[in-house]
């Protein structure tokens, strides 16, 4: 059985799950979302707790069993806690500022960046070189930060550019000085 999808999955305070017709709903302080479950996985929803089965152990429902566990999981945290993901900038002039509802990027290209984040989306700059994304869904908030990251990914020389806070950036050394076979020729 799967070692994580047989965790019982903790209710938190002030979080209301409903299951009916093969969606499952989890409404919390944050907000509420919803997903269709696979027929194979079963929800047992307790007074404190969600446990998480499956139908048989074939190899596609021993993932899915885990796989929807961790869903669940993640939708029962997002809308009681929320999820926040950060984002650096670095380099020598690459900014963001907000822009209205938009968030507006100059990362040394001719033209500047304009993005606007989808519904349930919150972005943030505190600091010109610092973006913080926030919402209750944890996929839709990894994509769009990895949306942003990808705007000016971080480059291996000198580390400029988009990176998730804490990012460890591989460095390349630069070119050394000319070889002593290219002197002869």
């Amino acid at each position: 059985m799967s070692r994580i999808g047989r965790k019982p999955i903790p209710i938190a305070q002030g979080v209301k799950i409903q299951l009916a017709d093969g969606r499952i709903k989890v409404a919390g302080p944050k907000g509420e979302l919803s997903a269709a479950i696979p027929a194979s996985i079963g929800v047992d929803i307790k007074a404190a707790e969600v446990l998480v089965t499956r139908a048989s152990d074939a190899k596609a429902q021993v993932a899915l069993h885990g796989t929807w566990r961790a869903l669940i999981n993640n939708m029962i945290k997002g809308v009681s806690e929320g999820f926040v993901r950060k984002l650096e900038i670095v380099g020598v002039g690459y900014k963001s500022e907000v822009k209205g509802k938009r968030i507006q990027f100059a990362l040394g290209y001719s033209h500047p960046i304009l993005f606007e984040p989808p519904n349930g989306i919150k972005v943030e700059v505190p600091v010109p070189t610092n973006v913080v994304i926030s919402g209750i869904d944890k996929q839709l908030v990894g994509q769009v930060a990895a949306k942003l990251r990808s705007f000016r990914p971080p480059e291996p020389y000198k580390g400029k550019g988009v990176k998730y806070e804490g990012e460890y950036i591989r460095r390349k050394a630069g070119k050394a000085a000319a070889t002593a076979g290219a002197k002869a020729g």
